[in-house]
């Protein structure tokens, strides 16, 4: 798929102009994520693997006319907002803007000159409630801004725990650091192997022209903020309790029938996809290198699989878009598939043979229309660049 940035660049500037009277000084982008294995894992200590995607937030902004006022407007479904930098910066309404006013508060910290007022014009073409991280390329992408505005560089780490940070205490969303490390660290023709625990990041290659990612929005909304993502979180926690563990990372395939014995069912079946995913991530990424892709493949089938039974995630528009891959199978050029993203609802990801993306398409949409009625918005992907000013 071909990065629509150019495109978002255009239109972003041009109602910049419309909405404030002048061209913008600064534009900033991030882009959202995919993650190809390693779900629910980055809030304990695992491993996982994402690359980011050509589907970007811009953010283009200039100086406003009074020095203590930022204005943020993202089009007519989110409400306007200004924040006086006269008071302090708190979570409120519109609750979109709790994303950026968590960046900001973070950087009002720092031993630095504070922002002076401007104008900001949001705009992004990463889909909303597809599990494609759009709240973390909002986040990564307005501190990207601010660093220029104030002067303040962080690393691509700081950027993206100050991102994280953001989300938890503004938005209310305990994530982990997944997201916003993929948004900041991206590379084109790169995977983004995160070590959660050591909150570090290698790139793993994957320039490859005869492979696609093939992201299919399944068109049913999840908000994760809702509750269910923190109750996962919170079964995530007690089974490690149960373990006698003070990190996951102390835990194996071995120590499963202890912790069987230790946990009620539900909690044991949280801390086996724990466990079973964080090899499966370590195990995946060794296929990758040996550019054993159908073994990659399979990974992701069995990730998919724990997600659904173990971890209670998934759901049955995503179940129904994971078995259409697997009856495509290698024959139609399908290597695996696993839904992707926090649950819920949201995308699967399949990595596909490119020769045989389109006719995979026009199986999984034709297919996927007769079952449930909805048309999925489907995307082909190589993995982007990551934060950037533009």
């Amino acid at each position: 798929m071909a990065s629509g940035l150019p495109h978002l660049i255009e239109r972003t500037t041009a109602q910049f102009e419309k909405n404030f009277g002048c061209t913008p000084t600064l534009l900033a982008a991030a882009p959202g994520r995919v993650n190809l294995i390693g779900e629910h894992i980055d809030y304990c200590d695992g491993f996982v693997l994402p690359c980011a995607l050509p589907l970007y937030t811009l953010i283009a902004a200039a100086p406003a006319a009074e020095d203590h006022l930022i204005t943020l407007d993202a089009g007519k479904k989110f409400p306007r907002t200004t924040i006086d930098l006269r008071e302090p910066v708190n979570p409120g309404e519109p609750f979109w803007a709790n994303y950026l006013k968590g960046v900001l508060a973070s950087f009002l910290e720092f031993d630095s000159p504070r922002p002076l007022g401007f104008n900001a014009q949001i705009s992004t073409n990463i889909p909303l409630g597809a599990g494609l991280s759009s709240s973390a390329a909002l986040e990564v992408a307005f501190a990207t801004l601010l660093e220029q505005i104030t002067g303040h560089i962080l690393t691509k780490k700081e950027k993206a725990l100050l991102a994280q940070k953001a989300e938890h205490d503004f938005a209310g969303m305990p994530c982990g650091i997944m997201d916003q490390f993929a948004s900041a660290y991206g590379e084109e023709g790169h995977l983004v192997l995160i070590d959660c625990k050591a909150e570090e990041a290698s790139l793993i290659s994957f320039e490859r022209n005869d492979l696609d990612l093939v992201i299919c929005n399944s068109m049913v909304s999840h908000s994760l903020a809702d509750g269910e993502y923190a109750k996962r979180r919170a079964d995530a926690e007690e089974a490690l309790r149960r373990s006698g563990q003070t990190s996951w990372r102390d835990l194996s395939l071995a120590d499963l029938p202890k912790l069987e014995k230790a946990c009620p069912e539900r909690i044991y079946h949280r801390a086996r996809h724990i466990i079973t995913e964080s090899k499966r991530v370590i195990d995946a990424t060794k296929a990758l290198k040996d550019d054993d892709f159908l073994a990659f493949g399979q990974f992701m089938y069995r990730s998919h699989s724990s997600l659904r039974d173990d971890y209670e995630v998934s759901c049955p528009e995503l179940d129904l878009l994971v078995d259409l891959a697997k009856e495509a199978g290698p024959a139609g050029g399908v290597l695996g598939s696993r839904m992707t993203g926090g649950g819920f609802g949201g995308s699967t990801i399949t990595l596909c043979h490119s020769s045989h993306t389109r006719q995979f398409i026009a199986h999984l949409s034709s297919r996927y229309m007769e079952e449930t009625g909805h048309k999925p918005d489907i995307i082909v992907a190589k993995p982007a660049r990551g934060a950037h000013l533009v």
